[in-house]
């Protein structure tokens, strides 16, 4: 199964455009080349100083393998953002593109955490009930669901092709996540959204 490393980048507001630069020039090419990389994304809010960046791996393998490479730029990128990098390791059992992800503009991102009894249960919710449905709302490019097994905790993503778009789908977003819950027992953690910065990820189709 597909391996997501997720980096949460919180960074002095004033320093984010450096940051940004250095994972473009940097960080990028880096992940790119690497075997067993299925590219990587980076959204942000540069006005709070928040940043997402997430690298995808074709195996566990691959994953553990790219750590050698990661933790030296992570603690460059620290330095840069005069902030602070947490690191997150996942599986993705769900991944729906519409369109190339490198045309979104916005993300939404819901971390969720479900009872590992109820993973399975979580994840065909996502993949039967809560892409159709956000499917079928304009602007719509992607989806992805991230899954940790032996904690539960979760993180729902959809991309969206423009700020329009990610704004009109609150709503149903809002009433996809009462049927999660409903559903698989999940315990909504937090809702985020983020611009698109950039998207190397191969993923959901080539």
């Amino acid at each position: 199964m597909m391996r997501a490393r997720v980096n949460l980048i919180t960074a002095d507001p004033d320093r984010m455009a450096d940051t940004i630069g250095y994972i473009k020039t940097s960080v990028r090419p880096a992940v790119d080349s690497m075997d067993g990389s299925l590219g990587l994304s980076l959204y942000a809010n540069a006005e709070i100083g928040v940043a997402v960046l997430e690298s995808f791996w074709e195996s566990r393998k691959a994953l553990i393998h790219s750590e050698q490479m990661a933790a030296p730029r992570r603690t460059d990128v620290v330095h840069r953002a005069v902030g602070t990098v947490s690191v997150e390791h996942y599986r993705v059992p769900v991944y729906e593109r519409e369109a190339p992800l490198d045309t979104a503009v916005g993300l939404r991102l819901t971390r969720m955490d479900v009872d590992t009894g109820r993973i399975e249960d979580a994840v065909e919710c996502f993949g039967a009930t809560v892409v159709p449905r956000l499917a079928d709302a304009g602007g719509f490019c992607g989806a992805l669901l991230l899954v940790d097994w032996d904690s539960g905790h979760s993180i729902s993503e959809t991309m969206w092709d423009s700020q329009k778009a990610l704004a009109a789908s609150r709503g149903e977003a809002a009433a996809v996540r009462v049927e999660t819950v409903r559903s698989t027992g999940a315990l909504i953690r937090a809702v985020e959204e983020y611009d698109l910065v950039f998207s190397t990820a191969r993923i959901g189709g080539v």
